[in-house]
């Protein structure tokens, strides 16, 4: 999908953000840079497979976001083996790490991502606090909404889990059968849980797949945090506004910019 609409400058989204009543944050990349730590497990994981399958190009972070950022494990598996004419079979979420299948992979990302975030921990984007504590001041309601089963998890280690009493991942959506980003379901369950409909609600992802989700769901606004993929991208997949970090959106950021 591809947006035609101009963007709305940061006074604007300010203003539209603040006649909605329910923001649905994405995590990995928009409120904890565990993003980095997710691209560096699937480069761990996919690096050698790719060369061990003889299958070319090389793996490289490109294919993180044109692949895999923003959806579901995997779902990321099976979209970057298809880029390369690739196929396993599925397997069941419980497959060894060691084995060839579609969740085998998943699951031997996730051991790589799970000793990195033991490691070195998570410190969540500081703008993306400041944005948070502005919303709640404001009397919206927040919760997340992430594709990652480690969501719980990352949450924990950010300190950050009791800010959110709604949190929407991807253990509770294979629960409920959902589909992954860019469906929108996920978004529509969290403004759902939050007594809220999607028109009530902003999206804010760092995720092509994350941003078509928003959009697809019709909600009230749709706003990307460019951590990498690029701001084009992001208004192209239909976001409403983009920026670089979430403490862009504060009140009195333009002043210290000078604006």
């Amino acid at each position: 999908m591809t947006s035609t609409r101009s963007p709305l400058s940061r006074a604007e989204t300010r203003d539209r953000l603040l006649t909605l009543r329910g923001v649905l944050f994405d995590l990995d990349g928009v409120l904890t840079p565990t993003a980095d730590v997710h691209m560096a497990a699937w480069s761990r994981l996919f690096t050698p497979f790719l060369e061990e399958q003889g299958a070319s190009p090389a793996y490289s972070d490109a294919d993180y976001f044109q692949y895999i950022d923003g959806k579901p494990r995997y779902d990321g598996v099976r979209s970057l083996l298809a880029s390369r004419g690739l196929q396993l079979p599925d397997g069941d979420p419980t497959d060894a790490p060691e084995l060839n299948t579609v969740c085998g992979l998943g699951n031997r990302k996730n051991e790589a991502f799970s000793e990195t975030l033991a490691e070195d921990g998570v410190t969540p984007y500081p703008g993306s606090i400041e944005f948070l504590d502005y919303v709640v001041s404001a009397g919206l309601a927040v919760a997340v909404v992430t594709s990652s089963r480690n969501g719980e998890k990352t949450l924990a280690a950010a300190g950050i889990r009791g800010r959110f009493e709604i949190v929407v991942d991807g253990l509770l959506s294979a629960e409920r059968g959902l589909a992954g980003k860019p469906a929108p379901d996920t978004y529509e369950l969290g403004a759902q849980l939050l007594g809220l409909t999607a028109a009530q609600c902003v999206v804010v992802e760092d995720a092509h797949s994350g941003i078509q989700a928003g959009r697809a769901g019709n909600f009230g606004l749709v706003l990307g945090v460019d951590r990498g993929v690029g701001a084009q991208t992001l208004l192209g997949a239909g976001a409403d506004v983009v920026v670089p970090d979430l403490h862009d959106l504060l009140p009195h950021a333009e002043t210290e910019a000078g604006v």
